[in-house]
């Protein structure tokens, strides 16, 4: 069994990616960096295996876009 993604806020990704506040928005923005997901009213955060796979190759990272009839992400 797969264990469920942890949500990360914004002070771990600052952390984990060495990137400032600003820079993470704009890669957001242009769409070479994870978008956050809503957690809250008020509240965001990232899932930590879409933190992990930017970490990995940064250059090359897209957003997962398909999800298989099980439910789970893929690549495509």
């Amino acid at each position: 069994m797969q264990a469920p993604d942890r949500i990360v806020r914004l002070k771990t990704v600052l952390a984990r990616t060495g990137l400032s506040r600003s820079t993470i928005y704009r890669k957001i923005a242009e769409g070479t960096f994870p978008p956050q997901i809503r957690i809250s009213v008020n509240g965001a955060g990232w899932k930590e295996s879409d933190i992990n796979r930017w970490i990995a190759d940064p250059v090359a990272w897209r957003p997962r876009s398909k999800v298989d009839f099980d439910g789970r992400w893929r690549d495509g």
